[in-house]
């Protein structure tokens, strides 16, 4: 570890803190009209009428979201998959311990191959840095404020993508029902900004007059998918035929896909009911990932979980997609089946689109193209600003616990007298018998001891 600074000491994990193993609380023993949280290991799972920690407690997941951190500022049940500490000698503030233990990624200190866990006697050889008690303090409370704006600026960032997606819905709408190309019927002027919202499938709106509302398999032939047989090599050794996958249609869904994951031999093709389709195919998902939609930009066969519609010269291949796009929930709710939904061919038979010329076709595919594209830029943009606040906040808690966020006083106690008191006190707990025995006798009592200690100790934790 680097020069600690002053008035700073280096000791280990071990003698600040006993990690509590958790207690099992099955759902069946619990009473869900307590007032008690019980926690897991990434939060809160439900609540009991009592508790097994002493007030204000770290909670530490041990298994599952191993090193994951949270914060009860009441007593609580941390249950078995958890680590917990509920006891912080000398009045050490459990705020400022809670994000140094998120700094720490204590995940990271998982030895286990089989099951993902971390051992607290892993956690207890590390040393770590510990400043003056009154330091402490205000690294918590500048953390307050700084961490808030940080945590201010991470809710808002996380409306974008919301909000993105039902821009991307409000164009397909606006594009499927005729209000996208308005103005070149009218010869006006229309905001792509100033789209009404209206998602959905929109067979009972009325139709610009040059449009028509036509059964899709009149205009588009209906082709179905198939796999070649897994079990014979040759289908699959050194194929060269692109083959769609539903993974594959997940990753390019409203967009032209040229490549695949998995790619059979011509012989596989040839000796199954799978056969190659022509580049332009649109390629729609109709079971299990269920509405996903793609464009094939070059000659493609697809597995049996797809319907394929090979369009004809009245109706534009990005269109049909986009129209599909628009109508994804109706066609999703459609879909039958309990546990998986399934659109059978029959009922894509009976599917309809509104459908405007072809020349519109084409306008509105640009359309879309060019809000689609400034969609795709905010949503980068989105990206780099979120991973520069994550940044910016692991940069402040390095700060913090380098001691660079608030300046050292020399009148403070120094770390090592405050180590001398904790192992005082921890030894006076060990010697009176206290160390795991010690808990007021009602929940109420151990609230009140709560508010007590941390009344003057700024919340960093919801």
């Amino acid at each position: 570890m680097s020069e600690l600074p002053d008035g700073w000491a280096e000791t280990s994990i071990s003698v600040l803190f006993t990690f509590k193993y958790g207690k099992g609380l099955p759902q069946e023993r619990r009473n869900s009209s307590g007032e008690v949280s019980v926690y897991g290991s990434n939060g809160v799972v439900g609540k009991h009428d009592e508790s097994i920690t002493n007030g204000v407690t770290i909670i530490v997941g041990r298994k599952g979201s191993v090193g994951e951190v949270n914060v009860s500022p009441e007593p609580c049940w941390p249950i078995d998959t958890t680590y917990y500490i509920d006891e912080f000698h000398c009045q050490i503030p459990a705020d400022y311990w809670a994000l140094f233990f998120k700094s720490l990624r204590l995940g990271q200190q998982d030895k286990s191959s089989a099951i993902p866990g971390i051992n607290r006697d892993d956690i207890y050889q590390l040393n770590v840095p510990v400043p003056p008690l009154n330091e402490q303090r205000r690294i918590v409370a500048m953390l307050e404020k700084l961490l808030g704006k940080v945590n201010a600026c991470q809710q808002r960032l996380e409306n974008i993508p919301r909000i993105l997606k039902r821009f991307r819905q409000a164009v397909l709408a606006a594009a499927c029902s005729g209000r996208l190309t308005m103005d070149r019927r009218n010869n006006s002027e229309l905001s792509a900004f100033n789209i009404p919202v209206q998602i959905g499938y929109p067979e009972t709106e009325e139709l610009p007059s040059e449009w028509r509302r036509v059964f899709l398999v009149d205009f588009a032939k209906l082709e179905s998918g198939h796999t070649p047989r897994k079990t014979i090599a040759e289908y699959w050794d050194n194929g060269d035929v692109p083959w769609i996958s539903l993974q594959d249609i997940r990753q390019a869904h409203g967009r032209v896909i040229r490549e695949t994951k998995l790619m059979p031999t011509m012989l596989g093709i040839e000796n199954s009911s799978a056969r190659l389709l022509p580049k332009g195919t649109v390629c729609f998902s109709r079971d299990i990932s269920l509405g996903y939609v793609t464009v094939m930009g070059r000659e493609m066969a697809t597995t049996q979980h797809f319907a394929n519609w090979l369009c004809g010269s009245k109706i534009h291949n990005l269109y049909l997609m986009y129209a599909l796009m628009a109508s994804r929930e109706y066609l999703i709710a459609s879909g039958q089946g309990s546990t998986v939904g399934t659109i059978y061919m029959p009922e894509l038979k009976q599917f309809t689109i509104a459908l405007p010329p072809l020349a519109e076709q084409v306008a509105i595919v640009g359309r879309i193209a060019a809000l689609f594209k400034l969609a795709d830029q905010l949503e980068t943009r989105y990206q780099k600003a979120k991973a520069h606040v994550d940044v910016l906040q692991q940069s402040i808690l390095a700060k913090a616990f380098r001691g660079e966020l608030v300046p050292q006083d020399p009148n403070d106690e120094p770390a090592s007298v405050l180590l001398e008191r904790i192992g005082a006190e921890r030894a006076g707990d060990v010697a009176n018998g206290n160390q795991r025995k010690r808990k007021p006798a009602t929940v109420m009592e151990q609230k009140r001891s709560t508010r007590n200690r941390t009344a003057k100790t700024p919340k960093l934790f919801d």
